[in-house]
């Protein structure tokens, strides 16, 4: 089962055209829309939403990064984070060792995976997924205003949209 497309918040850049969809598209709920610029003067980014079990966020977001790629954005533009079980790519590429594993970001050639707690050391990138795929509350609520801090264009997170919807309203 294809997770649902994400439903748009603030325009800044066009959104992920999937291209032909499988099975209709049902819009997301909505969030609370995001200024079009922040007390700096810099842009926000786009934040998307696309529903999901916490089960079934992880797969939300590949489906998202593959739906990112068939578009046309650059592996090295997507930053992927979770905040429950790591992504099994980034638990791979750890078994080499935490110097390697960063190599791999610092080279920002290829879609990156990284737990929430990795998120301080994780640079900015044009596109950042969040899978709210389990971890705690504190986890979620710390990661999310962090991950808009990394995205330079736009914020895909997948989750349950009411939790989504409450943490963006009083996080971000």
């Amino acid at each position: 089962m294809r997770p649902t497309p994400p439903a748009q918040r603030a325009t800044r850049e066009p959104a992920v055209k999937p291209g032909p969809p499988a099975q209709a598209a049902k819009p997301g709920p909505s969030a609370p829309a995001a200024p079009e610029a922040a007390a700096n003067g810099a842009a926000v980014p786009q934040i998307q939403l696309i529903p999901a079990s916490a089960d079934g966020a992880l797969d939300a977001a590949e489906e998202a990064v593959d739906l990112l790629l068939d578009s046309g954005r650059a592996p090295g533009d997507v930053l992927v984070i979770t905040t429950g079980e790591p992504h099994p790519w980034s638990t791979h590429e750890l078994s080499f060792g935490e110097d390697a594993y960063w190599a791999q970001h610092d080279a920002g050639d290829d879609v990156f995976y990284a737990d929430a707690a990795a998120l301080p050391r994780a640079a900015t990138r044009p596109v950042v997924v969040v899978a709210l795929n389990g971890g705690s509350e504190e986890t979620a609520v710390t990661a999310l205003p962090a991950a808009l801090n990394r995205a330079g264009t736009l914020l895909i997170v997948c989750g349950d949209p009411q939790r989504i919807n409450t943490m963006l309203g009083a996080g971000v």
